[in-house]
This record gives C-alpha cells, structure tokens and sequence, in this order.
C-alpha cells in the first residue's frame, strides 16, 4: 500500500530557534521526510533563525546531523537536496539584529505562503511576533505557529494570545498541540464519525467509564527548570489530556471543517463539572516521583534532579472529571499522567458497560465487558475487547479475546511522525487539528480552580517510587469507584 502524497503550494519557513532541541529532535527530521516524499514543492524555502553566529554551511551541517541521528535508512541524494533548500539568519528575537536582513531575504515572495514558527520559549512568542509587525513581514498568506506552554494560567493566556492577535489573525494562528497530529488521534474520528457500529453506543447508556493515560518512563532529563515551573498540570493535563478528552466525548460536527471540529470540542471544555476545594481534594491526587530504578538501572527522584529538596511540583496527576451534559452524564473520565513511571504509553480506553444478562451457565466462565483500547504509542493501533467461545469440544467456554489493528501490521507504509502532518496542514492553512483561542481559554478555565484548590489545600504531592504506575491515592482514587485502572500493554 502506498501513502498519499498531497502537494502543497510553494511556501517560506521562518524558523525561529532553528538550533533548538525541538528544531534537531522533531521539526528538520519531519521536514526531511515530507522533502523525501516529494511533497515540499521546489520554490519552497526554509529559513532557519536564531541568535547564534552560523554560516550556511554550518547550519546545513546542523541540520544533517538532525537528520542522521534521528530518521533510519536516509538516502543521501535526498537529504543533498533537502539541506539545499536550507539556508540560516543570526536573529536576535528581543533585539534589532538580524531583522532587516530577514525583511529582505523575504521581500518580493509575499504571493506565497509565509509560516513563522515559533520554536522558542513562550517568553519570546509576543516579541517576536511584534518584530514581525514592526517589520511588516505579514502578509494575507502569512502563518505563525506556537507550541505550548499557552500561558501559565488563563490570564496569562489570554494576555498572549491578545499579544500575538495585534498581529496575526485569528485564522493565521496555528496552536499546535503535537499529540492532535497522531494517526491513532486521527483515526478516533473516523472510528466514531465513520462506522456504524460505535456511535449508537456511544454514550451513558453504553459506556461505563474512560480511562486516558499519558505515561512516561523518563524524568524531566533536561528540562527540570523549565518543568518546576509548570508541572504535570500545566504540562500536559491542560492540553494533551483534555484535547484528547475533547475528541472522545464532542458530538458529531457538522463537518470536518475546523472551526466545525473545534465548535464541538469548546462545548466539551464548557461542560466539564467545575471543581471546589472539597472535589479536589477527593477527585484529584498530585504525586512526585523517587528515586527507582528503571530499564536503564538505578535513578534518582525529582528532587535530586533538581537540586532543590524543597520544590513541591507535582510529577503526576490523576483526576475524575466529569462532562455535565445529557450524553456523558454520570460517565467519569479517569485521566492520568506523569513521569518516571512503568511504562511509556499514551492510551484512551473506552469500557464498555455490561451485559444485561447472561444466558450462559457458570461453568462457561466469566463474562468481561467488552473494551475499546485505542493506543497513541509507542505501537499506534486499536484493540476491541470481545467476548467468544473458547474453540473446542467439551461445552460452552467463553474466553475474552483482542480484535487487534496494528498499523504498522495492517499498512505497510511507514507511520509519518505528527509533525510531519501538522507542519504541512499549516502551509495548507488547515487549521482542524490546531487548538483555537477560545479553546484553550476554557482549558485553562477549568484547570486554574484546581491549581488554586491545591495551592489552598497545601497538600504536597504524594511520593512514588520511579518505574511504578504512580502513588497509591491515584489507584484508589478509581478503586473507590469499583473500578482499576487499565494496564495490560498492547
């Protein structure tokens, strides 16, 4: 099987923090590989800025470096030709330097697509783009894309966004939230929106719970003081976990168009059952991890890598949350994250409720509720759980069996990096799978009160010892509720 290749227009790629991790680790691979596939047009260009002294060769240098350490099997006529397309501009994001030199280098290709991405500390996001202003480097053609963190609270937020609004449009923002370019996220629309067979049961009356998980095995490595100052919460509860919260539970949209998508997924951020002090305490558990041991051996606790015995930032979370609308009412969501914990896995396990009544007799067996488990990774796929006769004379015996959909199994193609997807739906100007202002101002709206319940509870994290699956409050947090948390590894 052979993956569509959709062309794009021809397009300029202004990079800000082109030596940055994000730029070596995700966004020169991703670029590499749509240049491989024949997507990146000729007249494209791709413009790395940052305020380190580099020629062009120096920066190409960087740049193949990237691409060897991070994508197998690279073919060098192709990676010759992508590094071609390179070229590197010392700008100073909070200074005068470099910015003139960039107005000219773009000056005369204002018919075609302009994408400014923001590879850099949100501290810069609103100087840079007011450069851009100064400079008069829009154009209607132009894009500015930002990564997370959106702000550190919703007034924050919104004083960014209302930063990078007094240049850019609304409809030339692109938020991107890396987890909403996975194939496995992609493929929960289809799922429901594609099938008969899920969406009639795709409600209270069906379901019984949904668990959502964002586990990882490392620490902070790193980005330990970048991370003190966010935690778990402001990480990736904000926006991986409830973007991901936000497919699962929206009604079908109208269309795909964007804001017909993203209409829904406000609806579910305004109908999350906002939380008190009292709710919080109960429905919420924060934890930090310990030292442990993990695959590579003996490793320290959050403290130790940071070097401070007094931070109280939190290295996990687990929360009940509940949607307040006719479809999901008295459905918990179980949503978990954290690092330094047994696994790496990003899952979203729909359980099903279970049969009414069973005709079997007991010597059959047990009858286990049927189970969706959609995997994000590490091994993109979906699993539904179902209940058959175990094969062979004897009687009726019922065994819980996978319909299992690996897609590295079922496509033989490789399974394109999110950043490869986003990147180009922003030269595409499709903004379906980027987060909009509105959204990420309820995200925050309902995330603020429990930072300020925790702040009033003074309830300092739970410790747990590094390689396990978190506090013991986390399980008995769903175990109150008759319920265990889902940990059977695809």
């Amino acid at each position: 099987m052979v993956a569509r290749v959709i062309e794009v227009d021809p397009f300029d790629l202004i990079v800000f923090g082109a030596t940055g991790d994000l730029a070596h680790r995700k966004l020169l691979p991703a670029l590499y590989h749509r240049d491989l596939d024949g997507q990146i047009p000729e007249d494209a260009r791709i413009i790395a800025c940052s305020r380190r002294d580099m020629s062009d060769e120096q920066y190409r240098a960087f740049a193949d470096e990237a691409v060897r350490e991070h994508v197998d099997d690279v073919e060098a006529p192709a990676l010759e030709r992508f590094l071609a397309r390179l070229s590197y501009l010392a700008v100073d994001a909070a200074g005068t330097r470099g910015w003139p030199e960039l107005a000219e280098r773009l000056e005369g290709r204002e018919d075609v697509v302009r994408a400014f991405y923001l590879a850099v500390s949100p501290d810069f996001f609103g100087t840079i783009c007011k450069r851009i202003g100064e400079h008069d480097l829009t154009t209607d053609l132009a894009r500015v894309v930002i990564e997370k963190p959106i702000g550190k609270d919703g007034a924050s937020a919104r004083a960014l966004n209302a930063a990078i609004g007094e240049v850019f449009r609304e409809d030339q923002i692109f938020r991107i939230d890396h987890y909403l370019g996975k194939e496995t996220v992609q493929n929960l629309m289809a799922l429901r929106f594609a099938n008969a067979l899920f969406e009639p049961l795709w409600n209270a009356a069906h379901i019984d719970h949904v668990q959502i998980t964002v586990a990882e095995s490392l620490g902070v490595e790193g980005r330990a003081g970048y991370y003190d100052t966010a935690g778990a919460m402001r990480d990736m509860v904000q926006n991986h976990i409830l973007q991901l919260l936000c497919l699962v539970a929206m009604e079908p949209p109208e269309s795909m168009d964007a804001d017909s998508v993203r209409d829904e997924k406000l609806k579910v951020l305004k109908a999350l059952k906002q939380m008190d002090a009292e709710m919080a305490s109960k429905a919420t558990v924060r934890g930090q991890y310990r030292a442990g041991a993990s695959a590579g051996g003996a490793v320290r606790g959050y403290l130790e890598e940071l070097d401070d015995p007094t931070s109280q930032t939190e290295t996990f979370v687990a929360i009940k949350a509940e949607i307040a609308n006719w479809r999901w009412a008295n459905v918990p969501f179980y949503l978990r994250t954290g690092k330094r914990l047994a696994a790496r896995v990003s899952e979203i396990v729909v359980q099903f409720r279970p049969i009414p009544h069973s005709i079997f007799e007991t010597e059959a067996g047990a009858i286990s509720s049927n189970r969706l488990v959609i995997r994000l990774q590490p091994d993109e796929g979906v699993r539904m759980q179902i209940m058959i006769k175990d094969p062979g004379p004897g009687g009726m015996r019922l065994r819980q069996v996978p319909l299992d959909m690996s897609f590295a199994t079922a496509f033989k193609v490789r399974n394109p990096d999110a950043y490869e997807r986003l990147i180009m739906d922003v030269i595409r100007g499709n903004q379906t799978l980027f987060m909009r202002r509105d959204e990420v101002e309820a995200a925050w709206a309902w995330v603020d009160p429990i930072l300020e319940d925790w702040a009033t509870l003074k309830d300092l994290p739970k410790g747990y010892t590094s390689g396990t699956w978190g506090p013991s409050a986390a399980i008995a947090l769903i175990e109150r509720d008759g319920r265990t948390w889902f940990e059977d590894l695809i």
